[in-house]
């Protein structure tokens, strides 16, 4: 057996010990080979979508449509509850375009995400997703947007997915290099770091993005070790609670590491 099929086998072993569905995808960055554990089975997203969001905005700000520095101001009618800070400022603020993406990212803010689903529009989202050649993912409804989820519209991606845009943001292909390079550095400060990094000495540097609903954690990013940079994305849903899809992300980021 070849050392990443001993890994899969490991993860196999350790999914078949949890209640709930995991998937798992995995990509070593020097070797540019990996594996995956139901990598194109179509998982709801969370928060992982804002991935797509973020690259097709890059895409327009690459070809001149949108500055980084617009501003949009903020409204009383743009709330949103859920993760985030705008939530908790009085309307009339105005942020940069790259400030809602920003906290977006980082804070996974909703209102910042709405904001700027608004402002892109769905379906340029999701035609930007069909671009990128992804399996799973689509918007289909605005974050914390209730009524939308209760008529059957919901945003969804897979492992693969998700490491496929993390490897391009990599490799700089995604857009352009320049874009590349601020993608990553945005997803090098993400604040949330309680799923892939939980049992991982503090000093790994991860670039990524995380996302949670109810029993459904999701977690994927890319790790900066010295002589073994990798990709690793892991999505739970119907878990017996959040905390134990933290800790099944958690354990097998570990069983990743320390291969």
């Amino acid at each position: 057996m070849t050392a990443q099929e001993l890994l899969k086998k490991e993860i196999k072993a350790f999914i078949k010990t949890q209640s709930g569905n995991i998937a798992v995808s995995f990509y070593d960055l020097n070797e540019k080979s990996g594996f995956s554990i139901d990598g194109e089975k179509r998982m709801l997203s969370a928060s992982t979508i804002k991935l797509v969001i973020m690259a097709e905005l890059m895409r327009r700000v690459h070809i001149g449509e949108i500055s980084l520095e617009n501003k949009i101001t903020v409204t009383v009618q743009m709330k949103t509850g859920g993760d985030g800070i705008l939530k908790e400022l009085e309307p009339g603020h105005s942020f940069t375009i790259k400030e809602l993406l920003t906290l977006m990212i980082i804070i996974s803010d909703n209102e910042a995400t709405n904001i700027l689903i608004d402002f892109l529009g769905m379906e340029s989202i999701n035609q930007m997703a069909q671009a990128m050649r992804l399996k799973q993912a689509h918007l289909g409804r605005k974050m914390m947007d209730s009524e939308a989820k209760k008529a059957g519209h919901d945003n969804y991606i897979c492992a693969e997915d998700i490491r496929d845009i993390l490897k391009s943001i990599y490799e700089g292909t995604c857009i352009d290099g320049k874009s590349s390079k601020m993608m990553l550095n945005i997803l090098k400060h993400q604040q949330q770091s309680g799923r892939l990094q939980l049992y991982l000495p503090e000093e790994v540097e991860v670039a990524h993005k995380c996302g949670d609903l109810d029993c459904l954690e999701n977690d994927g990013g890319i790790f900066f070790l010295p002589k073994h940079p990798y990709i690793l994305v892991v999505l739970t849903n119907e878990m017996p609670t959040n905390k134990d899809g933290r800790e099944a992300i958690g354990k097998i980021s570990w069983i990743v590491y320390q291969a």
